[in-house]
């Protein structure tokens, strides 16, 4: 299985019409749906500029908490240790850390969610589609789908370029100054709405008939890019997608490129893969997407047709150029999240759960000719429990699966033919994240339970792998009927090795401050309702809610400062 180039446009268009024929649905195509995300942030009003001077040296500053060091992922906020950028609720703000005051805003113009990337003075906000269509019984003829924003932050913040694609935000990466987007998009076609008593094999008989009418021009995502010098529109080059082997017809995959050095976004020069991935991992020279055929388990009569694999597929990443094609691969079973793949020393790690086999394995795979061949594999982990967790440091990989209670696996990857399972570690609830504090510390981020699996409240775990043979949980911290957002979403908790802290927000509590040594010693808890986000600039930690910032002396936890950012 390989990612290969159509012939033509022409083929392109026929296959693409095949497929969508052969996986449309009663009720259209696979990955049509809308997904609501949760609103974060605060109001939306305009400022003049009060910048002042920004220090000459910044002080030591915390990052974003991401997989890979090197390839930085989209957040809610962003500091260089000189200001703090966040955006919420459509407007960006710019907040000066030494004197502690907003010293800029622009309204975005879009919807409560978004993220940003932050590079010298430029900022890149990533917007997801803002659903004025849904609902409705035909798309809109504007392009209504994500929206991507290059910010200059020198003098007031002011947006300067704005591209504008069809479908749905997957994920970004950035190295140096260039990031890769990747977008999602579904081929655009109004299905005739059904008559009553209409049987589903006369509703798929219709909707394939509408595939045959439909012009070519529905499957290639289209662009649209505003700057300074207007507006241009454009749709992606039939001759820059490719295809797997299998694929549902109905959605493409586009990685966009955007060197933040320029002065304007351009098209992103995108690199297109009819398929349906949903999951991405990077590193500073590779992006990896990964695809699975689960869209077929809502096909009437199709689901027999379920490999439940995964294929992931390489592209190799250099300087400001698009993604180049390297190889593809497939392996039984599901990933978790991208903390499931890791690339490590010339192989690549990944962690499934496959429902065949009703357990876990992880195998080592290695670029042959185009090819993501398998030289290695720890099978069963797990049975009849599926994967929670999975962290990968260097030599050593870590898995935890969960029913009823947790076995945390320590795993010796050091040689690629050869990986194996050199210890386990039985604990009730489970690790929904694992995060390095140091060397041989993980911190475990999940849920206590009980002896039948029943979720008990939010459990912090410190766990010693010095003994690759013996991993132990040497501290715990519980909270009963509590949980973390940093359980599903990484970026909300703050490791500062300088100073041991570790701080993790608690649902409807603030944060919970801890100092890790050979125990988890709990601080001061800070009482700000809805925190989202911790960072530290110099001798104090900034916390995000959708109030306001607070700036807090990072020893003593005392509240030096708030930022109010709504109103």
């Amino acid at each position: 299985m390989r990612l290969v180039a159509f012939d033509s446009c022409a083929q392109l268009f026929a296959d693409l019409r095949r497929a969508a024929k052969a996986s449309v649905g009663p009720y259209g195509l696979p990955g049509t749906g809308f997904a609501y995300e949760q609103a974060v942030g605060g109001g939306a009003r305009t400022m003049a500029d009060a910048a002042g001077a920004l220090p000459a040296t910044a002080p030591e500053f915390s990052s974003t908490n991401v997989h890979e060091q090197g390839a930085d992922e989209p957040d809610l906020i962003k500091t260089d240790g000189r200001r703090i950028v966040t955006v919420s609720q459509g407007v960006l703000r710019v907040v000066d850390a030494a004197t502690r005051r907003q010293t800029g805003q622009v309204n975005l113009g879009v919807g409560p969610v978004g993220q940003l990337l932050l590079s010298g003075d430029s900022a890149l906000v990533l917007a997801p589609p803002d659903y004025r269509s849904f609902g409705l019984k035909e798309r809109l003829p504007q392009i209504d789908g994500p929206r991507i924003m290059l910010i200059d932050l020198t003098g007031a913040p002011k947006v300067v370029s704005t591209y504008r694609g069809d479908g749905e935000l997957v994920d970004a990466r950035m190295t140096g100054s260039t990031v890769r987007v990747v977008l999602r998009s579904t081929a655009r076609i109004n299905f005739r709405e059904s008559a009553a008593g209409d049987t589903d094999q006369k509703r798929i008989a219709d909707h394939r008939s509408t595939i045959d009418d439909a012009p070519d021009s529905a499957w290639l995502p289209r662009w649209e890019v505003t700057d300074r010098t207007g507006t241009a529109k454009g749709q992606v080059d039939c001759g820059r997608v490719s295809r797997p082997t299998d694929y549902s017809g109905g959605t493409m995959v586009s990685v966009l490129t955007f060197d933040l050095t320029r002065p304007a976004l351009g098209n992103g020069d995108a690199v297109a893969v009819a398929a349906d991935s949903k999951q991405v991992y990077a590193t500073p020279d590779s992006l990896y997407l990964a695809n699975d055929d689960s869209w077929l388990s809502d096909r009437p009569g199709r689901q027999a047709q379920l490999r439940r694999q995964t294929e992931l597929f390489k592209f190799a990443l250099a300087g400001n150029q698009p993604p180049a094609y390297r190889a593809s691969g497939t392996v039984p079973g599901y990933l978790l999240n991208q903390y499931a793949v890791s690339e490590w020393d010339g192989h690549l790690r990944v962690a499934t759960t496959d429902p065949a086999t009703n357990s876990s394995a992880v195998r080592v795979l290695a670029d042959r000719d185009g090819k993501l061949v398998q030289t290695g594999i720890v099978a069963g982990l797990g049975k009849g429990e599926q994967i929670f967790s999975v962290r990968f440091i260097g030599a050593r990989g870590y898995v935890v699966t969960f029913r009823q209670t947790d076995p945390l696996y320590s795993l010796d990857l050091s040689d690629p033919a050869k990986p194996a399972v050199t210890g386990e570690l039985k604990i009730n609830g489970y690790s929904a994240h694992l995060q390095p504090v140091g060397e041989n510390r993980l911190i475990g981020i999940g849920q206590e339970g009980n002896d039948q699996g029943v979720r008990q409240g939010l459990q912090i775990s410190l766990f010693d792998v010095a003994d690759p043979a013996r991993p132990q949980r040497i501290a715990q911290h519980h909270l009963p009927g509590t949980y973390s957002t940093a359980e599903y979403d990484p970026h909300a908790l703050l490791w500062w090795p300088a100073t041991q802290l570790l701080v993790v927000p608690v649902q409807s509590r603030g944060a919970l401050t801890l100092r890790v040594t050979d125990d988890l010693k709990p601080g001061e808890e800070l009482n700000q309702p809805a925190l989202l986000r911790s960072l530290v600039i110099g001798n104090e930690l900034w916390t995000l809610s959708k109030a306001g910032l607070r700036a807090s002396n990072l020893s003593t936890m005392d509240q030096v400062a708030w930022v109010p950012l709504e109103g």
